[in-house]
């Protein structure tokens, strides 16, 4: 397997040749140390590394942070910050462009390096193996809520405890409710079921006959669906899915 490839975006030079050293050592592929966000955009462009190593304080108009959106949106390589700023405004700054990590920079001296060279491996790590599994498992997944975001039924997805995780148009629009006023909800707050003889049942994750679906207006909507529990091959319950429609 070819070596990974890390795009070091440093404004020391001294630093950047450091990181190189270190990571080439530990068999990465450096194919360039540059010191501004302009130059960085570029140098993806050109190499197509499979990670970036970004400080924040960089030579040029653009710093760390706004090339790191840039890289992120345009390229979706992952990147890790390399900063000796960890005020609360730089780093709220920073975690809106969806890092994979920070490694916090001490003082270069003469007998210590501004950072820990175990740490930002096992930082390193983490990040490819993490993108690696998410490119593998992006492409399916993107498919399959394409079609259930598309399709004529409703459909509400959760996590194993039941917590919304995905709700389509048609459930939005049967709702009331947008993606945002869902997600991380039970769905218990949008369902009530009915016991054979029309009393209201508890409901709870399990496969209803009779839904009674909540809406935003607060009225009610009778439905007809099925809650089915996702397993995986070890018979684990991974989610719920709800499928529905009006009656």
């Amino acid at each position: 397997m070819a070596a990974a490839k890390i795009l070091v975006v440093e404004d020391e030079r001294i630093t950047g040749e450091d990181i190189k050293m270190g990571l080439e050592s530990a068999g990465y592929t450096v194919p360039s140390i540059v010191s501004s966000g302009e130059e960085a955009i570029q140098e993806v462009e050109k190499f197509l590394p499979d990670l970036v190593l970004m400080d924040i304080r960089l030579h040029g108009e653009m710093d760390g942070i706004e090339a790191a959106e840039h890289i992120r949106s345009r390229f979706k390589i992952p990147i890790i910050y390399l900063t000796a700023f960890s005020d609360e405004n730089t780093v709220k700054r920073a975690k809106e462009t969806q890092p994979s990590g920070f490694i916090i920079k001490k003082p270069f001296g003469f007998l210590h390096k501004p950072f820990d060279d175990n740490e930002l491996q096992t930082a390193i790590e983490i990040t490819l193996k993490h993108h690696e599994l998410e490119k593998k498992f992006s492409g399916p997944d993107k498919w399959i809520q394409t079609m259930l975001s598309n399709i004529s039924d409703a459909v509400i997805s959760t996590d194993p405890q039941g917590r919304i995780n995905f709700i389509n148009s048609s459930a939005q629009d049967m709702t009331g409710l947008r993606e945002n006023e869902v997600l991380d909800r039970m769905i218990q707050d949008l369902f009530i079921t009915l016991s054979s003889d029309g009393s209201e049942d508890d409901f709870r994750l399990k496969t209803p006959q009779n839904l009674v679906l909540m809406v935003k207006d607060g009225s009610e909507l009778a439905v007809d669906g099925n809650l089915t529990a996702i397993e995986s091959v070890d018979g684990r319950t991974e989610g719920y899915v709800a499928i529905f429609r009006l009656q």
